[in-house]
């Protein structure tokens, strides 16, 4: 089946491109998927990643299904709110 795959931040970096297509067996998950990038693309971080499928966040061991779009999202980091100062504009 063929996966359409989007990469973001360092995941895009890392393959070249911000989008690829992917074929994958018909009984595949996002566990499979990450794994064949990693293997096609060694420059990919071995931290498993926050990914959507079809817009929605999903956990590596989702299924997949022909024409979905897998989207690797990269790590956002956070902090305490309280501390943090955001400039306004005017």
């Amino acid at each position: 089946m063929d996966i359409k795959v989007r990469l973001f931040a360092m995941y895009r970096e890392a393959a070249g491109a911000s989008e690829l297509s992917w074929e994958l067996a018909e009984d595949a998950t996002l566990e499979d998927l990450w794994r064949g990038l990693r293997e096609a693309y060694p420059e990919l971080p071995e931290v498993k990643p926050a990914v959507a499928v079809n817009m929605e966040i999903a956990a590596l061991e989702t299924p997949l299904h022909a024409g979905d779009e897998v989207a690797f999202l990269p790590p956002v980091s956070g902090g305490d709110r309280k501390r943090q100062r955001v400039p306004c504009s005017e």
